[in-house]
């Protein structure tokens, strides 16, 4: 029989036709699901036409906002001369340093904190008050131990990351679920058993998400301390562009940046991702 005696056939029957076009409906969908993922780029496009407006018609000085072509041609001779990868090298390894001493610090206190009652009452309310100085306010104290050279910035990193974790990984370890406990009993699991086969895969959302925001903290305190005291990355670069007064280094900068810091969260937002389909099931839907 025929396509069309089919089609025919399935319109007189009543029964759906499978050799038919797509319906509109399904093709509207996959424009909103476009749309949806083209939407968090809208705003950015709109300031930087804006920005390229403003500069044209003189809107905007030269001396306030650089136009984004010279930002362009300036970012092009950062990355000829090689300026722009050696600081980006430094910072990076700066961050990811200090980000690594910070979270495995935060991962054996938060745990330490996790398994004992009593060293929480002790050591916790303390915590709790240094951590509320901010980074810049340990900067003279650690100046005076420890100079301006490079552990100073590595310690700096490693306390933004610590902090995050820290909590975090209490957090984790205190909301195991009770019914888990109960497998616990079941299985006679004790001591590490229990910790490596029920707390720490139902930790590890909230242990992504700390170490998600441990990174931020680290990148943000990263540039914070290379624009203080620093004589090398990317920070300085701002501080230098900012000196002599030319607005497209310091912009140039802040988009590289931006760019790493943007790509940095990403991968952790995958990482996370695939950690949360690893879970089982009954990890999951707690």
């Amino acid at each position: 029989m025929s396509e069309t005696a089919l089609h025919a056939d399935s319109e007189r029957l009543g029964t759906p036709d499978h050799s038919a076009p797509p319906q509109p409906l399904y093709r509207h969908a996959r424009l909103r699901a476009v749309a949806w993922r083209l939407a968090p780029w809208l705003l950015p496009a709109v300031l930087l036409a804006l920005w390229a407006t403003g500069c044209e018609r003189g809107w905007i000085a030269p001396q306030i906002l650089p136009p984004p072509e010279r930002v362009v041609d300036t970012f092009i001779e950062l990355a000829q001369s090689g300026d722009l990868a050696r600081n980006t090298f430094i910072s990076l390894q700066r961050v990811l340093l200090g980000f690594a001493a910070g979270t495995l610090l935060g991962f054996a206190l938060g745990a330490a904190l996790g398994l004992s009652r009593t060293l929480e009452a002790y050591v916790l309310p303390s915590f709790n008050a240094l951590v509320q100085i901010p980074v810049l306010g340990w900067l003279p104290f650690l100046l005076l131990l420890v100079g301006v050279g490079e552990p100073l910035k590595y310690i700096l990193i490693a306390h933004a990351a610590l902090v995050p974790v820290t909590l975090s990984t209490l957090q984790g370890f205190r909301q195991t679920p009770a019914a888990l406990d109960e497998v616990a009993r079941v299985f006679a699991y004790r001591g590490w058993q229990r910790i490596v086969y029920l707390v720490l895969p139902a930790a590890v959302p909230t242990l992504a998400t700390g170490v998600r925001l441990a990174f931020t903290k680290a990148w943000l305190a990263l540039v914070v301390v290379e624009l203080v005291a620093s004589s090398e990355g990317l920070g300085y670069l701002i501080v230098y562009g900012r000196q002599l007064f030319q607005l497209d280094l310091v912009m140039a900068s802040v988009v590289v940046v931006g760019a790493i810091g943007y790509a940095m969260n990403r991968s952790l937002d995958a990482i996370e991702a695939r950690l949360r389909r690893g879970q089982p099931s009954a990890f999951r839907e707690q």
